[in-house]
């Protein structure tokens, strides 16, 4: 199976989808989108695929999407995304790309629903919340 995980490595929830990716079997190709920036059609393309637009794929906190003015409700769709283009922290994260869809994976535990085999456990997400458990099963 094919992953390739839009990362940013300071990340904690980023970091934690990346450990289960891996702990599934799996070493996926890492994007670090921080380095590499977004072309308008990768952005389209990954949020077309998810079934996202770029408001909701807004990262608020710790970026600086507030202070761009990028809250208010007038801000179109098209605005938000130039300044994803311009500033690729805006994007929230991590964007995981797998043959079974595309989604954004926060809370990191939304990988699984992407991963052909679930990576054995016990297995914790970023806030230490159990989301397999020592005999394999899922409980989120």
């Amino acid at each position: 199976m094919s992953i390739v995980i839009h990362h940013n490595p300071d990340c904690g929830t980023s970091r934690n989808t990346l450990a289960i990716i891996r702990a599934s079997g799996i070493e996926p190709t890492i994007i670090d989108y921080l380095q590499t920036g977004w072309t308008r059609q990768q952005l389209q393309g990954l949020f077309a695929a998810a079934g996202l637009t770029p408001r909701p794929a807004l990262r608020i906190s710790r970026s600086p999407a507030e202070e761009l003015g990028l809250l208010d409700p007038a801000v179109s769709e098209e605005q938000i995304l130039e300044a994803m283009l311009q500033q690729p922290i805006l994007v929230n994260r991590p964007i995981v790309c797998t043959p079974r869809g595309v989604r954004l994976c926060r809370p990191s535990e939304q990988v699984l629903d992407l991963l052909e085999t679930l990576p054995a456990g016990p297995l914790y997400k970023e806030d230490g919340q159990m989301i397999i458990n020592e005999t394999g099963d899922r409980l989120v």
